[in-house]
């Protein structure tokens, strides 16, 4: 037994030396990337832009050729509109589907092996650099896979956009008295010791931030009765606070959206027919508002596949309006507003059409690029390092064909290349040769 452990080690070594011997060379050298035109996320939209990028990060944004270090790798974007990486705020990557023929998206998701749930995962996550984003803020997952799958891609082991996670979602109990031994399905928590202990274990696991279900309302279920109390938010808020985290609270509903904000949440997801008080609210402490409306959208289009129930259909086109225009009374009142298209089964690669929505609220296209860019960022508390083309910045970048700031449809189907971290892990353009 020992001779096999040492001869699998041999042949590990020798397939790690082969592995570091195929990787490209230069492959974190310094880079020059030139943009026809590049709008750099703080406002300012430059014409023949060169980024220059060392390692992972921006060293220079510039329009002097002569500032390019000699040696340096240079990437020749000049027909294309540069941006900043987008960031998703509300994904859920690990439930990631096929389209098996006869086999519904949910029947799918009833008994997840986790390790196939995550090596599955990777194909989402390949579609959703395709749409330009780089950063995703993942808000449920079953089995801490999400965990998982952030530290596979930070790791370099994993393909795929970097990923701020919350393990479980807080949620309270849903599920009938079962006789014999059942120990509480993750998440679960009722009044506010048990949700004291149960975002404490979120936050030993390792999670990035807090995510609470505050009403009901998932997939074609658009109700929003509230769940936890005033009581139970502030707890959650106070202790995810306390320990450095911010905290995201699930609302479709008005009531669990009123008492979020009331008890501090950073981030209200999906709300409905807020009342005025509440999106004034909002608006005071400067609370985040990500209303998902493309992904009732997405649940119409497929609905059949996924397997909902008749009359699905109805449900969500009477809802989308309603939180359509929810959506323009909080722009109006200047609530601050960051995208998340709430990706879930084959919707990776989908995520920025919610972009479209906001313009039909009443954004202008750059204000719509702002909630993926800098406020994106700043709900993440990386609005020093994510969001923006400037020195010090990650280097993440997007390669549109068109104007994004005239039409915002250019940013959700004209994506051609795709950089994150100095990398570039997207190139559809048409004449790749023109990298040299």
């Amino acid at each position: 037994m020992r001779w096999f452990r040492i001869a699998i080690a041999l042949l590990s070594a020798l397939v790690s030396t082969h592995i570091v011997a195929q990787e490209k060379p230069g492959a974190k050298s310094i880079k020059a990337v030139r943009f026809g035109r590049l709008w750099d996320g703080k406002g300012k939209v430059w014409t023949n832009a060169i980024v220059v990028i060392d390692g992972g990060k921006i060293r220079a944004v510039t329009t002097d050729a002569t500032a390019i270090p000699a040696g340096a790798e240079t990437i020749n974007l000049s027909k294309y509109t540069g941006l900043p990486g987008l960031i998703d705020v509300h994904t859920h990557m690990t439930f990631y589907t096929e389209e098996t023929p006869g086999v519904p998206l949910l029947k799918q998701m009833t008994s997840p092996v986790p390790a196939v749930e995550v090596f599955l995962a990777r194909k989402g996550a390949l579609r959703t650099l395709e749409a330009g984003v780089t950063t995703a803020r993942d808000l449920g997952s079953d089995q801490y896979m999400d965990i998982a799958m952030r530290d596979l891609i930070n790791r370099g082991e994993m393909i795929g956009p970097r990923m701020f996670v919350v393990g479980y979602g807080l949620y309270v109990t849903n599920t009938p008295y079962r006789p014999g031994l059942n120990p509480p399905a993750g998440g679960i928590a009722d009044g506010v010791p048990e949700v004291l202990r149960v975002v404490r274990q979120q936050i030993a696991a390792g999670v990035d931030l807090i995510k609470m279900y505050g009403s009901t309302g998932t997939d074609d279920d658009v109700t929003g009765f509230q769940t936890y109390t005033y009581e139970e938010m502030k707890a959650a808020a106070d202790t995810a606070h306390q320990f450095g985290k911010k905290i995201a609270i699930h609302s479709y509903g008005p009531d669990g959206a009123r008492d979020a904000v009331r008890a501090g949440a950073d981030s209200i997801e999906h709300a409905t027919d807020m009342d005025e008080a509440t999106i004034h609210e909002m608006a005071r402490r400067g609370t985040f508002y990500v209303p998902t409306i493309d992904h009732n959208r997405y649940y119409i289009d497929n609905g059949d596949k996924i397997g909902y129930a008749l009359g699905y259909k109805e449900r969500l086109q009477a809802f989308i309006p309603r939180n359509l225009e929810t959506a323009r009374k909080a722009h109006e009142a200047g609530v601050k507003f960051a995208m998340g298209s709430d990706a879930i089964y084959t919707m990776f690669g989908e995520n920025t059409r919610e972009l479209g929505w906001f313009v039909k609220a009443g954004m202008t296209p750059e204000q719509a690029l702002r909630t993926a860019t800098g406020n994106a960022a700043e709900l993440l508390g990386k609005e020093k390092e994510l969001g923006a083309v400037a020195p010090g910045y990650f280097a993440d970048l997007v390669a549109v064909e068109g104007d994004p700031l005239a039409d915002i449809k250019v940013v959700l189907n004209n994506v051609r290349w795709v950089m994150k971290d100095g990398t570039v892990v997207v190139d559809h353009r048409q004449d790749n040769g023109s990298k040299h």
